[in-house]
């Protein structure tokens, strides 16, 4: 029988990977809590109006969602982004009306497109999101929230900000309306795909990734010159606030983003160690999402991370270190070995319950048993062999500081543990 593969663009996560990926969902965790932001679970799979009714026109509904009509006939899709989700999730659970939420969540999304570094088929996001705030302030917080991430992790001068104001809807609809007359006067320097977002989403035009589109935006209308005076007002508070707080930005009149909910702020964080898949961080305002969704008018704002491009980033700068979450490896080298391995096992745990203590139970050689001590990269290799057990005894060896090994009591280990864990 032929082995079973994964789906294209599907991949596993495998054990030595998993722990880069814990580090980093500890780190990001850490610093949203610290911020006063609650943890949001809501479904992978939600009714595929969710996403049609709040990005109608985007390229994630027209072209990239997996869905699916389920056993009752009832359109389905697995989530291709969050926002929408947690919307829908803070309506039905009726969090705004009590409240103004600031929320993080994490987990995987889905787009049908093709894979390539940074992108994959099932990707991993990790967002932010704050409801009932209308204020510069909260886009001043999450933008500082997202550059403490950076310095956390060691990375703030590999990442550049780049912010825009895409103002109201009136704004994006004088703003497009200009954009399509420019664009038909030069209709024969366009490729298709700036002809078909002509009339599916204009603004999304900005955002080409072809040099000769955007040398001939350069010379067409810019979206400032359609900001009302609230908008105008709004970035400049925003702009002061970063200043203030030392954020390095570039304001960029091109920057749109992939969704068709965002208005007014919207901002990215960027790296020039990845290649074209060059955006780390996302977001910006949906002032009228959730109204969109049926809830009541509801100003939002958020961002999402992309997990998988952000640990290419760590790895190109060598911030992933070969770390364990191992304190101890056990060695055993005969059977009566292992069955007293798990019961001091035991015994350490009702002293110290958060040690993390693996037991070799396969009983290879001496030599085999402590290379897989020294690739476990644990703190510590407790030793239990004919001698030991003869004598009431455990070895000792520090893997860290590669010590000398020493002879202790069990008593003797706890002391030891004791210094080292208090």
């Amino acid at each position: 029988m032929s082995k079973v593969q994964t789906l294209r663009g599907m991949n596993d996560i495998r054990p030595d990977e998993s722990k880069d990926w814990s580090y980093l969902e500890d780190t990001l965790k850490s610093v949203v809590k610290s911020y006063g932001y609650d943890e949001i679970r809501f479904p992978i799979v939600e009714k595929t109006e969710l996403y049609t009714r709040s990005n109608e026109a985007a390229d994630i509904v027209t072209k990239e969602m997996y869905t699916f009509e389920d056993k009752g006939g009832e359109s389905i899709s697995l989530r291709p982004e969050g926002t929408a989700g947690c919307v829908r999730a803070a309506i039905e659970s009726d969090l705004l009306r009590t409240d103004k939420p600031r929320l993080w969540y994490s987990g995987p999304m889905f787009r049908y497109e093709r894979p390539q570094k940074g992108r994959s088929r099932q990707f991993h996001q990790f967002s932010a999101e704050a409801f009932g705030l209308k204020s510069p302030e909260i886009d001043a917080e999450l933008i500082i929230m997202s550059s403490r991430i950076w310095k956390n992790l060691g990375i703030y001068e590999d990442l550049r900000l780049e912010i825009n104001n895409l103002g109201n809807e009136t704004t994006r609809n004088m703003f497009s309306d200009a954009l399509v007359q420019f664009l038909k006067k030069n209709k024969d320097k366009l490729d298709e795909e700036t002809i078909r977002k002509m009339s599916e989403n204009p603004l999304r035009i900005l955002d080409s990734k072809s040099s000769l589109i955007q040398n001939l935006l350069k010379k067409g209308p810019s979206i400032d010159d359609y900001l009302d005076d609230e908008a105008k007002i709004f970035q400049t508070k925003l702009l002061g606030l970063l200043d203030r707080a030392k954020i390095k930005y570039t304001v960029n009149r091109q920057l749109v983003r992939g969704l068709d909910y965002y208005n007014q702020t919207v901002f990215e964080w960027k790296t020039n160690l990845l290649g074209s898949q060059d955006t780390v961080l996302g977001g910006g305002r949906y002032d009228s999402l959730v109204e969109e969704l049926g809830g009541k008018p509801c100003p939002a704002i958020g961002f999402s991370i992309g997990m998988e491009r952000l640990l290419l980033l760590l790895k190109e700068r060598g911030k992933l270190e070969k770390f364990s979450s191992l304190d101890i490896y056990f060695l055993c080298f005969n059977e009566t070995a292992t069955q007293e391995a798990i019961m001091y096992s035991e015994n350490l745990k009702e002293h110290f319950p958060d040690l993390n203590i693996k037991i070799n139970l396969g009983l290879e050689s001496a030599s085999s048993q402590f290379k897989k001590a020294d690739k476990s990269n644990a703190r510590m290799a407790l030793i239990l062999g004919e001698d030991e057990l003869n004598n009431d005894k455990i070895s000792y060896k520090d893997l860290r500081t590669k010590s000398d090994q020493e002879s202790l009591t069990f008593q003797d280990l706890l002391i030891k543990l004791k210094q080292l864990y208090k």
